[in-house]
């Protein structure tokens, strides 16, 4: 089950890719963004995000795994007035999210949302909210460590 949380509005700073679940493109992504974020002004905390924005909530009513969305690689920082070459800002709007606790394998992730998206949100009382949804790698993330943790977060309301 998860934890419920409110977020006020959160700046990001990272690198976004168009691109599907047929056609992932996740590990370049962030192969581009790795060496290029510590040069990102104002961080706030260690944690990064991994962020899907998806262009309407069609995406889950009529689930094709060759519609695309953009995919963010990203930090939270606390002020945006200068940001380095290649890097864009996203906005992550205020709002109410049901945030899951993920322990395992990075590669085995998909098992989550597909409780998440299939079983859970079916039962919860709750609707996905259009807004970006996210995953929060912070200190415990270890990638295909079978101990790696992060937390994933999705945008709902009742």
């Amino acid at each position: 089950d998860p934890r419920y949380e409110t977020i006020s509005e959160t700046h990001l700073v990272g690198k976004c890719a168009r691109m599907s679940i047929a056609k992932d493109n996740t590990l370049s992504l962030w192969q581009e963004f790795m060496p290029d974020y510590p040069q990102i002004p104002n961080r706030v905390g260690s944690d990064f995000y991994a962020v899907e924005v998806y262009d309407s909530l069609e995406y889950f009513r009529d689930f094709d795994s060759s519609t695309p969305f953009d995919k963010w690689a990203a930090v939270a920082v606390s002020e945006t007035d200068s940001m380095p070459m290649g890097m864009e800002l996203l906005i992550l709007p205020a709002g109410r999210y049901a945030v899951f606790h993920y322990r395992g394998r990075s590669s085995e992730v998909h098992k989550a949302y597909q409780y998440i998206y299939g079983t859970w949100m079916g039962k919860s009382g709750h609707a996905i909210d259009h807004r970006p949804h996210f995953a929060v790698m912070g200190v415990g993330y270890k990638g295909e460590h079978p101990d790696s943790e992060e937390e994933i977060w999705i945008p709902v309301k009742p």
